[in-house]
């Protein structure tokens, strides 16, 4: 008789122990990451858009959007809106990509990014990171600035 409800019981704590572990952590800005990994943090992310739950993708690249951009391009629900829009749709689920550095000092970089989206058509964004330097949490740490229209490049067949 006692079996059932200590069966029960151990059901219960594994579910909770998997529901607490089913989502991932996003990564958050830390001084320790480098302006080309912030880029590659945003565009793995939007690369596996629904990998962790439903817009993770968008939300991780968000994390690294700077405050001034935000601004321009938020809140959340906006921005969301904004990537899913045909201008940047393409970075949704894409199936690869590459980041050239074009040019960087202590203060900013720029990068080329060239995705293949998943019609396995090109398309190349100028990209740009600054160091956030207003003190607070995000001090020092390096966040999107700016990410131009897509210019398409073609297919890749």
């Amino acid at each position: 008789m006692l079996e059932k409800p200590l069966v029960i019981f151990k059901l219960t704590i594994l579910f909770f122990f998997f529901i607490s572990f089913s989502y991932a952590e996003l990564l958050n800005p830390k001084s320790t990451i480098g302006p080309k990994e912030v880029v590659k943090i945003q565009l793995s992310g939007l690369q596996q858009n629904d990998l962790e739950y439903k817009d993770s993708g968008i939300e991780q690249t968000w994390k690294f959007a700077h405050p001034n951009n935000k601004r321009v391009t938020g809140p959340l629900s906006k921005f969301k809106m904004m990537i899913k829009s045909d201008t940047y749709g393409m970075m949704i689920n894409h199936l690869s990509h590459t980041i050239t550095e074009l040019g960087s000092n202590d203060k900013r970089a720029q990068f080329e990014v060239i995705i293949l989206d998943k019609d396995k058509i090109y398309h190349k964004f100028n990209w740009q990171v600054e160091k956030y330097t207003v003190d607070g949490s995000l001090k020092d740490c390096w966040l999107t600035t700016m990410v131009s229209s897509p210019i398409p490049l073609g297919s890749s067949i």
